[in-house]
């Protein structure tokens, strides 16, 4: 368990503030590279967080609950903007390997 930096696991601003609001309470990354581990903690505006799973899946194995954990009404939404935020360089390819990670606010 560490404390992690909080730009390394989200990757801007608007998710930050989604993640504050408990609107993103998971987030998936591609597989190349390892964010956190399950107990680490990262701190945003003075909350603690604390990542309480890491997971390696593919994209096919994302479901409607995993998009709306990451801010998605559902996973037709959520393909939708992974292609808008990630344009030209990214395609849904269910073989594709990601990471998920869940967290959740520290009392």
């Amino acid at each position: 368990m560490a404390e992690i930096d909080p730009d390394a696991l989200l990757p801007n601003d608007h998710v930050k503030t989604a993640v504050l609001d408990g609107e993103i309470t998971q987030l998936s990354r591609g597989a190349a590279n390892r964010y956190a581990a399950a107990g680490d903690t990262f701190d945003l505006d003075g909350t603690t967080f604390e990542v309480t799973s890491v997971e390696e899946r593919t994209l096919a194995d994302l479901t409607d609950a995993d998009a709306k954990r990451e801010g998605s009404p559902s996973l037709e939404a959520y393909k939708q903007r992974m292609e808008r935020v990630h344009p030209g360089d990214f395609e849904w390819d269910g073989t594709s390997e990601i990471v998920t990670y869940r967290f959740e606010a520290l009392e």
